[in-house]
């Protein structure tokens, strides 16, 4: 019959395969509805759909410098050729003929039902006069050689109009053939990946093309006797390939720093690898269970929830250190008898800490308290039941060291700085009252990896191609597709008036590739019958160079835009509008989305809002700010994560004196725990920090960490002498919590960087300020 012990290691290895098994079915998600609320607004909603999928999203910009500008314009031509053949983009543009074959074929087809220029006056007599004679002209210009070619079947250019929208308001200076920077210095070129925003490996992927497409480029203009160039690149796709690549680069470089630091330690207080590697199954358990748990309540674990998690249940190491060095010195049954409540009791505040962050209306937060709970109870569990069944008989560590006995008589005259302490605390209790309104950073740039150069070149390129904003666009809503693209259409005259104006630089809309059906069949029904258009023609045209016997083509093609009717979306298939269109135009539960980015106006640094919000008045239309929008729900989001963690800190008091049963045990405990946490954040405020959500979850683990050092201390002060084992076991712990956070805190990752700088320090004071506060003075 199986024994007891044998049941539990058998419960806990299929717990674990069977963990193993959930997470590999599982789906991870590193998208930024991490922070979107459970009911998000309107605005919100869009905010994340363009952040994952949008048309802004998709955007690079690039430049490129050196040589002179017909070497540069060169270089542009070649890779807008090469980048066009790679199929991984869905535009690129460089201010040559905007539209590829297929692209211009297809406009030539629908250029009635597409071109803003039709109306009745345009097919009258007078109307065909002049539209003939303004095409006619145009063949001297430089566009001449695009419209020769289609002069017989569309003599009033239509499809030069339709071309015309393809970059709407503000263009880029013109030089050699080719988009430049306002001073000429740079030749630009604007694409759009085939990729969405939130794919990062698709965006990667298109990277690594355009400097591919850019070295063949130079080497052959080089190859010709020109100057070698360099390339500027920016937009939402690289900064997020690069955050990527940083952060894993860091990762790995800290992590491999840290682990060698720790495993060293851990070596040296247990001497045996056995019992380092066991040491390690609390933590990986924690980690497997809070994920499981995770993917079992909500579907979808964030790899945030799994990143700052893991960190939360950091201490899981701390438990097998307790267990190890005060049990190998003291015998598995008085660990149990004497130590493990106390340890149960830490593991009890944890779980309420972050237990409140379940109610969050975030998602995201309440995953990353759901994850902690589970894994800080699952370490815990896995310490008290399994580890003393692998580690057997044999788990004795080597003798307290006399470093450990001069601590402890250290640690008896520690209370002599409690004066200096308290006045120490004093000062920064005022300091903090004094910045509180300053103490934390409501802008969620305080995490991003995109430096202050990195940014400024963003700025400059897309001031150089008047490129849409990623910041500013315009939500409109429809009951069904026809709806809403009426409704785009509406709101789209007015900003035509301010474009017109010079108040915009212009926008982006899908009705230019897809006009509602009510706009197309206005537009066809302007256009007359073919024995009507040819007597106007005869007449419109009698002193024409351009003879309208030689325009049968132009009849045949009104005749077969009256009778093919109105564009549909499926007649977009295979064009790349269809992938333009989409991006703005997107059915949700309560009927149809259509975004329009806005383009600042070339020579305003800010976007006139108040001008925009006025035209909008009465259409119905949602002006959206996705900066201010972003901040402010990233704001929100702190202030409930703050205002949980509190609620957490109450339950946790509650906790604390229902179990020590002494006002003034708990008063010492509590002391410790709070001169903790506003030291640390002082200290971070006075060193210029502003705190945001990564230090916010630093301070739980503070409290997580400083509340089983408090309450080791605690014993002695309760009637238990700390002996030499467990004065080992803190100190070991604190230090492998040191350096593991510790090394964080030299990241250039601002959320690596945050956790290190307030748990590294953290974790040191509140072993320090346990120390002075509730171990009890050691009379000499």
């Amino acid at each position: 019959m199986m024994s007891p012990r044998s049941r539990v290691l058998l419960v806990w290895l299929l717990l674990m395969c069977g963990g193993v098994a959930i997470m590999v079915n599982s789906r991870f998600s590193t998208d930024i509805s991490f922070f979107l609320p459970t009911r998000p607004t309107p605005e919100q909603k869009v905010l994340v759909d363009q952040l994952q999928d949008g048309s802004v999203s998709r955007l690079l910009m690039l430049a490129v410098e050196g040589g002179d500008e017909g070497q540069r314009a060169k270089v542009s031509k070649a890779m807008r050729q090469g980048l066009l053949a790679s199929e991984q983009f869905v535009s690129v543009q460089n201010g040559e003929s905007a539209a590829t074959d297929v692209e211009r074929a297809f406009f030539l087809r629908y250029r009635y039902q597409l071109s803003p220029a039709v109306n009745a006056d345009r097919f009258s007599e007078a109307g065909l006069r002049e539209a003939v004679g303004d095409t006619v002209q145009s063949l001297t210009s430089p566009l001449g050689m695009l419209i020769k070619p289609f002069l017989a079947q569309d003599p009033t250019g239509e499809m030069l109009a339709v071309l015309s929208q393809l970059n709407p308001g503000a263009q880029p200076e013109m030089r050699a053939g080719v988009w430049a920077s306002r001073d000429g210095e740079r030749a630009m070129v604007l694409l759009e990946t085939l990729a969405q925003g939130s794919d990062i490996d698709g965006q990667a992927q298109a990277i690594e093309a355009v400097n591919q497409a850019f070295e063949v480029a130079n080497a052959k203009v080089a190859a010709d006797g020109g100057a070698a160039m360099s390339m500027q690149l920016s937009g939402p796709g690289l900064f997020a390939v690069q955050s990527r690549e940083s952060i894993k680069a860091e990762v790995s470089k800290l992590l491999l720093i840290s682990t060698l630091g720790i495993v060293g330690v851990l070596l040296w207080a247990y001497r045996s690898p056995r019992l380092l590697a066991l040491g390690l199954l609390p933590m990986l358990s924690g980690a497997l269970a809070g994920a499981v748990v995770v993917s079992w309540v909500y579907g979808t674990v964030f790899g945030i929830t799994v990143g700052f998690g893991s960190a939360l249940i950091g201490e899981a190491v701390d438990y097998a250190i307790y267990f190890f060095v005060q049990s190998g010195r003291l015998g598995l049954a008085h660990w149990r008898q004497s130590f493990w409540p106390t340890i149960r009791l830490g593991v009890m505040t944890s779980a309420l800490g972050f237990g409140a962050l379940l109610f969050s209306g975030f998602p995201g937060l309440a995953q990353l308290g759901l994850y902690a709970l589970s894994g800080v109870v699952t370490a815990a569990l896995v310490t008290r039941f399994v580890l003393p069944i692998l580690a057997g008989q044999v788990r004795s560590v080597p003798e307290p060291g006399r470093w450990v006995h001069s601590t402890m008589a250290l640690l008896g005259q520690a209370y002599r700085l409690r004066m200096v302490v308290l006045l120490l605390a004093l000062g920064a209790g005022a300091y903090l009252w004094i910045e509180r309104n300053n103490l934390w950073d409501a802008n969620l740039s305080a995490l991003s990896t995109v430096t202050a150069a990195q940014g400024a070149t963003d700025g400059r390129l897309r001031a150089d191609l008047a490129a849409p904003d990623a910041r500013y666009l315009i939500l409109v809503t429809g009951a069904d597709q026809e709806a809403a693209l009426q409704a785009a259409e509406q709101v789209g005259d007015r900003l035509d008036e301010l474009v017109r104006e010079g108040v915009l630089g212009g926008y982006d809309s899908p009705t230019r590739f897809l006009p509602s059906a009510q706009r197309q069949n206005q537009r066809l029904a302007a256009l007359p019958e073919p024995a009507e258009l040819q007597e106007r023609l005869a007449a419109a045209l009698v002193d024409s160079p351009l003879s309208a016997s030689k325009l049968g083509p132009f009849v045949d093609g009104v005749a077969a835009a009256r009778s093919t009717g109105a564009l549909q979306r499926k007649d977009l298939e295979g064009t790349a509008m269809a992938l333009a269109v989409d991006a703005m135009l997107t059915q949700g539960p309560k009927g149809w989305n259509v975004m329009l980015p806005l383009r600042p106006a070339v020579d305003k640094d800010e976007m006139p809002v108040d001008r925009v919000q006025a035209a909008l008045a009465g259409s119905g239309a949602v002006f959206v700010d996705m900066k201010g929008e972003f901040d402010t729900l990233y704001s929100g989001y702190v202030s409930e994560a703050v205002r949980l963690s509190l609620a957490g800190c109450a339950l946790i008091v509650l906790l604390l004196a229902f179990t020590l049963r002494s006002p003034a045990r708990l008063g010492r405990v509590l002391l410790t725990l709070v001169l903790t946490v506003a030291g640390v954040i002082a200290a971070l405020h006075a060193s210029g920090e502003k705190l945001h959500l990564l230090h916010l979850v630093g301070m739980l683990l503070i409290v997580a960490v400083g509340s089983n050092y408090a309450l080791f201390f605690d014993r002695a002060a309760g009637g238990e002498p700390l002996d030499a084992a467990t004065l080992m076991s803190l100190c070991v712990a604190t230090l492998t919590t040191a350096i593991g956070f510790g090394t964080l805190a030299t990241s250039s990752v601002p959320v690596l960087n945050a956790i290190g700088f307030t748990v590294g320090p953290g974790a040191l004071l509140a072993l320090l300020l346990a120390s002075v506060f509730v171990y009890p003075p050691q009379r000499q």
